[in-house]
């Protein structure tokens, strides 16, 4: 596999090795002593799988009470993820990076605790993503962000999403500024 680091600080990009070929392929997506050795997170206490349909847009979702670091993969069909900075102290607070993750590519994308996440699908298949997380999950410790929020200027592919209600109920990263939550462990 290969780490590629990303322009915000915490954020990777695992490229993994697979093996295809005309009848398939195989792909190792977590090797406990390989992430060790290179220095990600190998400790996950949740496995998370979602399914979305096409133009489904999800997030800006994070969590300030026992703060999730996130390993995301697709396994069937194409996304578009995102990972927005919400540390108030990094030097690259409300800056975003995205990754195109597809059942095919390889690629796996490492979100430490201190980001919102989100993602949309690309494409006319639903997308099966996976997630390793680093905490279990705290239904009262959630929160997100608007996802089209004019301050983060996220450029999402997909125009017209399909978005849930309580998506776009989220708070503006302005008042996310004025009041971020305070992080716990």
């Amino acid at each position: 596999m290969k780490i590629i680091d990303c322009p915000i600080d915490g954020l990777k990009v695992i490229k993994l090795d697979v093996h295809g070929d005309a009848r398939g392929f195989f792909v190792e997506r977590f090797h406990v002593k390989r992430f060790s050795e290179a220095g990600l997170p190998h400790i996950f206490l949740q496995d998370n799988h979602s399914r979305s349909a096409p133009k489904i847009l999800r997030g800006l979702h994070y969590q300030h009470a026992l703060p999730q670091g996130k390993l995301v993969g697709v396994t069937r069909g194409r996304a578009w993820d995102v990972a927005v900075d919400v540390r108030p102290r990094s030097a690259t607070f409300g800056k975003h990076y995205a990754v195109e993750l597809t059942g095919e590519n390889g690629l796996l994308f490492w979100i430490p605790a201190g980001f919102a996440h989100g993602f949309c699908v690309l494409g006319d298949e639903p997308v099966d993503m996976l997630y390793k997380v680093t905490s279990v999950y705290n239904a009262a410790g959630e929160d997100g962000i608007r996802f089209d929020d004019p301050e983060l200027k996220i450029d999402w592919p997909v125009k017209d999403p399909i978005v849930s209600d309580r998506d776009r109920k989220q708070p503006s990263f302005a008042a996310y500024k004025k009041s971020p939550p305070a992080w716990s462990a």
